[in-house]
């Protein structure tokens, strides 16, 4: 096959795969927020057709052929090119290299697994889910054997969310904030000055939530026609195409402060797919590069600016706006000290800044264990609570908050959670990097944010998938990953807050 024909081929695949995950994307989107509850199984009959075409269009022959082609022209392909065969050529490798019929069991599999783990949750029953735990756990050791044979298999896993990834480097990564972020935390809980949150506990309506909601888009940049806000019971980010990106958050009556963060956290990932160059759009390059670095903005956003000392300046003029009365008697250095609050929890999505990685930590250790063959399922539940108390210095009461509190596992997702914490450490090296180019406490006081989404999109957002995320941290930082970088930033904040000596 000539190189002209095989561009124009992968161009045509590529806009097909394109049109049919928007479709998903826009379907499974609508499902979480405003389809009817009867929907489900016409529309699951739907995905499931819609599903099938694009493994089809993934994994078929014909799209080995083409990728044969284009690695043999691949001194002649550009830049954009060579990533495009590189990200096409891995989906191709998972899909076409796992027998047909596994994978049709596998989908099985993880229908009921989801379903067990959802009552076993509910009831407190570990016993009723590990078996399903272990099927999964093997058939995904067994996977990774077919498409990454020359790796272990749990570093096969670690590369599909952040790829190049490996155990030896998350080690090292986890091993210095276990010796310094546990011993912080411990100084915070004997000797910190913690802070009043009493005045939190009160009504929040929900008006004001919406409007303080609208308010922090616009002082985002996500109010240009491109970006929407919904709502749903878990608020996550969606972007259908770098014009489509949708975001969603979730009101609750008794805090305010979890609806304003969720806007943050999301919008910031809606940047990055918003300023991805419009040279990618309709390619398998226009998401993001990766789970950490996408996690890398909204974390950004979320606590590097969201939780700022600068940008609770900006916040809390709006807040108390929005909530005249709540408000009354609290002061900005209140409201600082309040989004701040250091209190180790037993689940991790309500975990604060500090704690976060240390929940990322037990379940890392965990899931290497279990793909080590150095620990059995039926041992989680007791392993996991002695890393909990070792590292939070919290007591798990149960399983439904302890082991069985994430979905993660029983969707089959090994290898996915490291992400959220290099995600974290990714943002603080960014922003050691951004000070030396802004003054961003400066820009953030004055509530003038483009500037420093303009130096993520010049340095991260405008190259999507492109590039590798060593690529990127080098572009952005001028050097490889160094999480010193997050445990001075977390060290200096936390110090602060706190009054430690």
């Amino acid at each position: 096959m000539e190189l002209k024909e095989a561009l124009d081929r992968l161009g045509q695949l590529e806009h097909t795969l394109y049109a049919y995950r928007y479709a998903m994307g826009v379907m499974s989107y609508d499902s979480e927020t405003a389809a009817p509850e009867l929907a489900a199984e016409g529309r699951g009959e739907a995905l499931g057709t819609l599903s099938e075409v694009e493994y089809q269009l993934t994994a078929g022959p014909e799209t080995g052929l083409l990728l044969e082609a284009l690695e043999q022209h691949k001194e002649q392909l550009t830049t954009q090119q060579a990533a495009q065969l590189r990200v096409l050529k891995k989906q191709y490798d998972m899909y076409s290299k796992v027998p047909a019929a596994e994978v049709v069991e596998y989908t099985k599999l993880l229908n009921k697994s989801a379903v067990v783990w959802r009552k076993a949750k509910n009831e407190n029953d570990f016993a009723a889910f590990a078996p399903y735990l272990e099927q999964l756990v093997e058939t995904s050791k067994r996977f990774a054997g077919y498409f990454a044979p020359d790796k272990h298999p749990y570093d096969a896993w670690l590369d599909q969310y952040e790829p190049g990834m490996t155990r030896k480097e998350l080690d090292g990564f986890f091993a210095l904030l276990r010796s310094r972020i546990v011993p912080l935390l411990h100084r915070i809980q004997t000797e910190g000055q913690a802070p009043d949150i009493s005045w939190l506990q009160q009504h929040w309506p929900r008006e004001g939530q919406e409007k303080l909601s609208a308010k922090v888009m616009e002082i985002m940049g996500l109010t240009n026609g491109r970006c929407t806000l919904g709502e749903t019971e878990h608020p996550f980010t969606t972007g259908f195409s770098r014009d489509d990106v949708r975001i969603t958050t979730h009101y609750y009556d008794e805090d305010f402060t979890f609806s304003l963060f969720s806007v943050v956290h999301e919008g910031g990932h809606a940047l990055y797919e918003m300023g991805v160059s419009p040279r990618l759009a309709r390619t398998s390059l226009s998401g993001g590069a990766s789970m950490g670095i996408h996690e890398s903005q909204s974390r950004f956003y979320e606590n590097l600016i969201g939780r700022s000392r600068a940008f609770a300046g900006v916040i809390w003029p709006v807040v108390r706006e929005c909530f005249p009365a709540q408000t009354e008697n609290v002061t900005e250095e209140q409201f600082w000290r309040t989004i701040n609050r250091v209190e180790p929890s037993l689940i991790r999505t309500e975990a604060d800044e500090l704690t976060y990685c240390l929940h990322i930590m037990v379940r890392y250790e965990l899931e290497k264990q279990l793909f080590d063959g150095t620990m059995q399922v039926k041992d989680l539940p007791a392993a996991w609570n002695r890393l909990m108390e070792e590292y939070l210095g919290v007591q798990v009461p149960d399983d439904t908050r302890g082991v069985l509190q994430d979905t993660h596992w029983s969707g089959g997702s090994f290898g996915y959670f490291p992400s959220y914490a290099l995600g974290s450490a990714y943002g603080a090296q960014m922003m050691a990097s951004m000070r030396k180019d802004l003054d961003v406490d400066a820009l953030v006081a004055q509530g003038s944010l483009q500037p420093v989404t303009d130096w993520l999109g010049e340095k991260i957002h405008q190259y999507g998938e492109e590039h590798t995320p060593d690529w990127l941290l080098q572009n952005a930082c001028g050097a490889a990953f160094d999480p010193a970088f997050y445990v001075k930033y977390l060290e200096e904040k936390y110090t602060m807050v706190y009054g430690l000596q």
